[in-house]
């Protein structure tokens, strides 16, 4: 079974009344390659008439981004023509590739009505020879995102990326990134085979989990040895959530800059050019 090497607090950084926490990257730790970043946000209720999520038109090239909706929505729209609103339960997949302009604001709904948020946002890096790959995006809900139940009811598994235990998942992506969301109710129990040789992302979004009998609290990033290739977790007394992901690290140079991830200083100063020559594609507002 493989050790825990460190567990990593995330921090908490607001993004004015967006409540934030930012396990990745930390003064800690600066990746778990492919994984680059992720943003918690929430969890919060909003009044209604609020100005929702603040995250206007950027760029972004070079990487891929992966939404997690668990309470209330986001509205995407992105220079590529895509434009939906994911509503809890649903799940996002942009990949940047060579560049586009995308936005990521809450819905009228739910700036009218208010209600409750919590949305974990997660870069993961592409390989050199995807970094300027066609940009493209999915967003499914709830429903079209497959999910086992396993441990007689007690834990659910939502199939987000990479096969699992011979289920297909809910995204075919470009890199073999495996994905999952994973439910636990109290006492939920799942051994989970992983590759010695893959990273593992591991972060509890709520509750305490056990993993390989070491406790992990809510808002912490756990960091394994490439030691062994069995993953047993449990859930306490209050149950919890875990945002899984493991991969075969890229092992290439990152040099990341803005909402820019690329392989050299030259390739990021290019991406500037290209943004400031509306090669991104054009936004309509």
């Amino acid at each position: 079974m493989r050790t825990l090497k460190k567990i990593h607090r995330a921090a908490y950084s607001p993004i004015g009344d967006l409540v934030t926490y930012s396990p990745l990257p930390s003064r800690t730790l600066d990746q778990i390659d492919p994984f680059l970043f992720l943003n918690h946000h929430g969890p919060q209720k909003y009044r209604p008439h609020n100005n929702g999520l603040p995250f206007g038109p950027h760029p972004h090239r070079g990487m891929e981004t992966v939404t997690f909706i668990l309470d209330g929505d986001i509205m995407h729209k992105d220079s590529g023509g895509h434009e939906s609103v994911i509503t809890a339960g649903g799940v996002q997949w942009m990949t940047a590739g060579r560049g586009l302009i995308h936005a990521e604001v809450s819905s009228a709904e739910f700036k009218r009505q208010g209600g409750d948020l919590e949305i974990l946002q997660l870069w993961v890096n592409l390989p050199a020879r995807l970094k300027m790959t066609e940009p493209r995006y999915l967003g499914l809900q709830k429903e079209a995102i497959p999910s086992l139940s396993l441990d007689e009811g007690k834990v659910t598994v939502n199939l987000i990326s990479g096969e699992f235990r011979g289920h297909k998942p809910a995204f075919e992506t470009l890199s073999d990134i495996s994905l999952q969301t994973i439910f636990f109710q109290p006492g939920g129990e799942i051994t989970l085979e992983i590759p010695a040789a893959h990273n593992v992302f591991f972060y509890v979004i709520r509750g305490q989990l056990t993993a390989n009998g070491q406790p992990v609290e809510a808002l912490h990033l756990a960091e394994f040895n490439h030691d062994g290739d069995s993953l047993r977790v449990q859930a306490g007394p209050a149950g919890g959530v875990l945002l899984l992901g493991h991969a075969q690290p890229f092992d290439e140079p990152v040099v990341a800059q803005g909402p820019f991830v690329m392989n050299t200083e030259a390739e990021i100063h290019q991406a500037y050019d290209d943004y400031r020559r509306g090669k991104f594609g054009q936004w309509q507002g």
